[in-house]
């Protein structure tokens, strides 16, 4: 397939959402490829040590008033949602909802916070799209790469809750974190309403360098990461799942297998 190129193509938030909210910074998923956690290091807001054990609350952006947007707004972007700023999430979420907003919710979920979430926001169902990210179905290789998040099966149950309690569900397996990536999308299929984006891992060896300096088994993993998603097995992928309408795929893929790459933001195709 000839790749097309198209330097202006969105990519990022940009490709599911044309806003963004966050309310902290730090996250206490502390995921070791982060691209947050890697520009708050880089510019001074973080260090590697206090990332996750720091997470500092934005009282303004928690303060403030949410007006109705054109596009949907993402929210979070660069942290997670958590016991510990679940109620400061909500009273954020329900502004933005109150106001006509269109929120799509991106996390590596907890089962106590999303069932808050569902609960408290049950009249705005139809305003709100869960995107749980689950990259691997192997808890070891969750557990490695994403230390403070969840494993795959109480993932798996968030998405069985959102779904059961009648909101829009999807999966994004951005970045995939192995070379089986068809479990994640056999599994989590009978409960996404929307779809299941595949991501390669980007800019991973940058993040590396940043986030744990230090740590030379994630760089030699990381290496062994970025040798399999080679723009081969990208191709054998898109192959895979090309007739499947509910299988979306990231810029990283579409560059890699010539895909047309939308310039305009917030389009979530």
């Amino acid at each position: 397939m000839r790749r097309k190129e198209n330097n202006k193509a969105t990519h990022g938030v940009g490709e599911w959402a044309s806003h963004s909210v966050n309310i902290q910074s730090g996250c206490e998923k502390n995921c070791k490829y982060c691209y947050a956690k890697s520009m708050a290091i880089r510019f001074g807001r973080k260090t590697p040590s206090n990332w996750n054990k720091k997470p500092d609350l934005n009282e303004k952006a928690i303060g403030k008033g949410y007006r109705k947007r054109e596009g949907r707004i993402m929210y979070p972007t660069s942290h997670d949602i958590t016991p510990r700023n679940i109620e400061e999430y909500l009273t954020v979420l329900l502004k933005l909802l109150e106001s006509g907003n269109e929120v799509l919710i991106v996390s590596k979920p907890t089962l106590p916070c999303i069932k808050r979430i569902c609960e408290e926001c049950e009249a705005y169902k139809d305003q709100i799209l869960f995107r749980f990210t689950i990259g691997s179905a192997n808890d070891s290789v969750l557990k490695f790469w994403e230390p403070g998040a969840p494993m795959f099966q109480h993932r798996l149950d968030c998405l069985k809750l959102a779904y059961k309690n009648g909101f829009a569900t999807s999966v994004s397996s951005e970045p995939m974190l192995d070379n089986r990536i068809d479990k994640v999308v056999t599994k989590t299929m009978p409960y996404v309403t929307d779809a299941i984006w595949l991501g390669r891992v980007n800019q991973l060896r940058q993040a590396l360098s940043i986030n744990c300096p230090k740590d030379n088994v994630a760089k030699k993993r990381g290496d062994e990461l970025l040798a399999k998603q080679t723009d081969t097995y990208l191709s054998e992928l898109y192959e895979s799942y090309k007739d499947d309408p509910k299988v979306k795929y990231k810029d990283s893929i579409k560059e890699a297998v010539g895909l047309e790459r939308p310039e305009t933001v917030g389009l979530d195709i």
